[in-house]
């Protein structure tokens, strides 16, 4: 049985040492196949990209030749070789990790990933090249240019660029005057990027570039025209993540029986699932990285793992959080709302993002579903209609909408999530989440009030319960049909816990007389969802009626 290879992204090590590999390089023999020599092709954080550039770079190094049968004779390109396979000097740079506390330091980071860089591809072919470590960046790639014309005339280069936004992304979270110092005319990357261009019509023959966003691309541009930008192409959206399929082949190369097979993958589904990246791709694809982690502590320890996210890959989309805020105000925190509240989000994605113009509505849609935060869900009138993917998805928006909350209230809300989680398992109670609710709601400016209505107040609760881990949430704003607004399922149901089911209503300042009248309401519309099978069969539910008058909560337990 082969090995998961969780947390590799070295396609040489993963083949040599017996790791299981889920075969993409009939990709290598597509973008060859294309006209554009100079490729861009962007997908969210921890989604394939590091290993799938190993893949090219393994795959096309004259150095490799004689491994070429050891590394690919199992994959779709070992059986069907291109008229390129070892054919190039690989020049890979991969720009992640550089330290952007300030200008300096980011240089400085951007300079010594090029030397690095530069100096491993001089060791490696042998030239008769001196990497200057006083030299600027743009000078050592434009030295190596006209040094490798030289010795090797009738050779070429095959760049390679990973992460090629991250820096720039770290940048634009809290210091965009120094991200536009960078890419300006002057600036030291665009610099860089010109003498790049320059050496494609000498010995740079081809460029695949990789990363989250383009949000450098139109900074970039005059001074490094990137030919082809294949993200939202339908005939590559499968090339990076894992198809259902794909996933199956895993568990059973695992020997994870059918029987659990069955019970894990809707889980996964729902956490890991639901990417599209073009308006006519064929499949939604599941998170890669997210989907190993899973498998690799169930293969361990023969159960579901508690904790259904990778911490490292959730540290990593919550520091991008901080991206949206480039979009000020009401626009960010209504997208926000719309995509919590499940609304489909009828939209163009933008292409090219320039920083020194202030980010529109349609740039922060755009960024959300760059940075996997969104996805194309389906088409509507020849426009993409993006949705929230998965759960994980929506746990951190979750967070990300109470953050933004606390920030407009200005006061410390005490969380103690697990609290909550214990009442409502052990006791039924819902006390606590409704002191924490009404909490947010009295300190909420009377402004936040002309937008309030039972959706708002839905809205706040549901961000709540999406950090209660015991329990499963279903939800009307995650359920097309006519739903509960809450309910909330014990994740282990064999040991007791109870769960809840909670209909909410709403009234404005001065409707009080008609309080009774939607608890009615919601009573009868609670006892009516009782009779849905998928519900009737659930053991200790609890049921409540949630009546919201302003910022006053009234709680009914319904029998």
């Amino acid at each position: 049985m082969k090995k998961l290879p969780y947390g590799i992204s070295n396609y040489e090590e993963l083949i040599e040492d017996n790791y299981y590999y889920v075969d993409k390089t009939k990709y290598i023999e597509k973008l060859e196949n294309l006209s554009e020599k100079r490729i861009m092709f962007l997908r969210p954080r921890k989604f394939g990209k590091t290993l799938f550039t190993s893949t090219l770079e393994n795959y096309y190094d004259i150095k490799k030749v004689d491994k070429f049968e050891k590394l690919y004779k199992d994959t779709y390109i070992g059986k069907n070789p291109t008229r390129l396979k070892n054919s190039y000097h690989i020049l890979k740079f991969n720009f992640s990790g550089i330290d952007t506390t300030n200008e300096e330091t980011t240089i400085k980071g951007f300079r010594n990933k090029v030397q690095s860089s530069i100096r491993l591809f001089v060791e490696r072919y042998g030239l008769d090249f001196f990497v200057n470590i006083e030299d600027e960046a743009e000078s050592i790639l434009d030295n190596l240019i006209k040094a490798f014309n030289i010795q090797r005339e009738e050779e070429k280069i095959y760049v390679i660029i990973d992460e090629y936004d991250h820096f720039a992304n770290e940048l634009l979270g809290f210091n965009t005057n120094q991200f536009k110092s960078l890419v300006s005319k002057n600036g030291k990357v665009r610099k860089w990027y010109e003498i790049l261009k320059e050496g494609t019509e000498s010995v740079i023959d081809r460029i695949f570039i990789t990363g989250v966003a383009p949000i450098t691309l139109d900074s970039l541009t005059s001074g490094f025209n990137i030919g082809l930008d294949i993200t939202q192409d339908r005939e590559f959206n499968e090339m990076m993540g894992f198809s259902e399929e794909e996933l199956r082949k895993i568990m059973i190369e695992q020997k994870i029986e059918d029987k659990k097979q069955e019970e894990i993958i809707p889980i996964m589904r729902e956490n890991y699932d639901g990417y599209k990246f073009s308006i006519y791709g064929k499949e939604k694809m599941y998170n890669s990285n997210m989907c190993l982690y899973f498998l690799n502590s169930y293969v361990r320890f023969k159960e579901i793992p508690r904790q259904l996210i990778d911490m490292n890959i959730a540290s990593d989309y919550s520091k991008l959080g901080k991206m949206l805020d480039l979009c000020k105000g009401e626009e960010r925190e209504k997208v926000i709302e719309k995509t919590i509240a499940g609304e489909g989000i009828v939209s163009d994605i933008t292409q090219k993002f320039n920083p020194a113009i202030e980010f529109t509505e349609k740039d922060l849609i755009s960024m959300l579903y760059y940075l996997g935060y969104l996805t194309i869900a389906r088409e509507e009138v020849g426009y993409p209609v993006l949705e929230v993917p998965n759960l994980v998805m929506k746990e951190i928006y979750a967070d990300y909408f109470l953050q933004i909350l606390k920030r407009n209230i200005a006061i410390d809300i005490n969380e103690n999530y697990t609290e909550i989680a214990r009442e409502i398992a052990l006791e039924g109670k819902i006390d606590k989440a409704i002191e924490m609710l009404q909490k947010y709601l009295k300190n909420l400016s009377n402004r936040d009030y002309i937008k309030f209505d039972e959706k708002y107040v839905k809205l706040i609760f549901f961000c709540i319960a999406m950090n209660l881990k015991i329990f499963r949430l279903k939800s009307e704003m995650e359920v097309e049909r006519k739903y509960p607004d809450i309910l909330l399922i014990p994740k282990d149901q064999n040991k007791g816990y109870k769960g809840v089911m909670i209909e909410f209503k709403y009234l404005k300042k001065g409707e009080e007389v008609k309080l009774k009248e939607k608890q009615e309401e919601a009573k009868r519309q609670i006892e009516e969802y009782g009779e849905f099978e998928e519900i009737k069969d659930l053991e200790n539910i609890i049921k409540y009626t949630v009546v919201a008058v302003n910022d006053e909560i009234y709680v009914e337990k319904v029998d």
